[in-house]
């Protein structure tokens, strides 16, 4: 079978051809429909996440399962399954409440999931080392699907958390309105009545934002950016900013609009550092780093789908233009969140 392999960093993905894998078990073979294609991959492919290659890059999958280990109940061959993307242990307390985002015993693990150490799904079949990781589909099509669980599962468990302060009298401002940001405006019209204020550098996915819903976009390239959106929100500031870039600049602008008791999430992982001084962040001002969701939130995520209420944006692509999708993606040339094709 093609697969998509992390070899080194700093080195390009490579196609390769290797063998179909076979269950052990316990463990579920699923045939993949689509692999999202995320910013992580090029932090894995240019920087590194600790763990070393060769490995199958991919970590936003859907598909079909095609066999079952010894061992597994409850499934057949030919259910429609997203796969939830972070491995943790399956034991410790987290764990056990399906947050294994936040595994207890993560440092010990030699791998985040598939695609992030483990073979991941961009290939033709992906091994799945638990049931526990599967979530039906239902009627969803699990080729356009497939973002639900990263795109769609890390906005939707940050903006969860945001929730009570959400009311129809609160701001929440959105930074990125790329794979995952086109996805929080969603989610946010879908689950609060608070004004939405969309920022990016780029104006056809403020045009998009637009659609999806936001009440008002800001340019956040321009200098007056900081000032528009005081302008707009007046002395109460921002209730809740999401920031799904993390570069300094949109840390900078999150921090510097952002009121007292608000919440300030830093989703994304451009590099940005949050610089603290007496009421900068302001009184009252949390400060989160939430990494993706529960094994629960994307049972949440999908029935939100299943609903009509969120849909990603995708671009398709054959497997084999991967490193083209790559490079399109470092560009900022992807409207919403490519998808690879086997």
């Amino acid at each position: 079978m093609k697969a998509v392999r992390f070899l080194e960093v700093g080195r390009p993905a490579e196609i390769v051809d290797l063998p179909k894998p076979t269950p052990a078990p316990g463990e579920v073979l699923v045939r993949i429909a689509g692999a999202g294609v995320c910013h992580s991959d090029l932090h894995v492919l240019d920087e590194g996440i600790g763990i070393a290659g060769p490995f199958t890059l991919g970590h936003e999958n859907a598909g079909w399962i095609a066999a079952l280990g010894e061992g597994v109940t409850g499934w057949k061959e030919g259910d429609p399954v997203a796969v939830y993307g972070p491995w943790g242990c399956g034991a410790c307390h987290t764990c056990q409440t399906s947050a294994e985002n936040y595994c207890e015993r993560h440092a010990t693990i030699p791998t985040y999931g598939g695609g992030l150490g483990s073979d991941g799904g961009m290939a033709e079949y992906m091994i799945v080392p638990s049931a526990r990781l599967l979530v039906p589909l239902g009627k969803l099509d699990p080729v356009t699907t497939a973002p639900l669980s990263d795109a769609a599962l890390t906005p939707y468990h940050a903006i969860k958390t945001a929730l009570p302060l959400l009311t129809p009298d609160a701001t929440v401002l959105v930074l990125g309105v790329g794979g995952l940001g086109h996805m929080a405006v969603q989610i946010l019209r879908a689950l609060t009545p608070a004004r939405l204020i969309a920022g990016d550098i780029d104006d056809v996915k403020l045009s998009h934002a637009r659609e999806l819903g936001a009440t008002h976009t800001i340019n956040t390239r321009e200098k007056t950016a900081t000032e528009e959106i005081r302008d707009l929100v007046g002395q109460r500031g921002v209730t809740v900013a999401l920031d799904f870039v993390g570069a300094q600049a949109t840390i900078d602008i999150a921090a510097s609009v952002v009121g007292r008791n608000s919440r300030l999430s830093i989703v994304g992982l451009a590099g940005g550092t949050l610089h603290y001084a007496a009421n900068n962040p302001p009184y009252g001002t949390q400060v989160t780093v939430p990494y993706w969701g529960s094994r629960t939130e994307l049972m949440e995520v999908i029935a939100l789908a299943q609903s009509g209420r969120i849909k990603a944006t995708v671009e398709t692509f054959p497997l084999e233009q991967a490193n083209d999708v790559y490079q399109r993606l470092r560009d900022g040339k992807i409207q919403g969140r490519a998808i690879l094709i086997p």
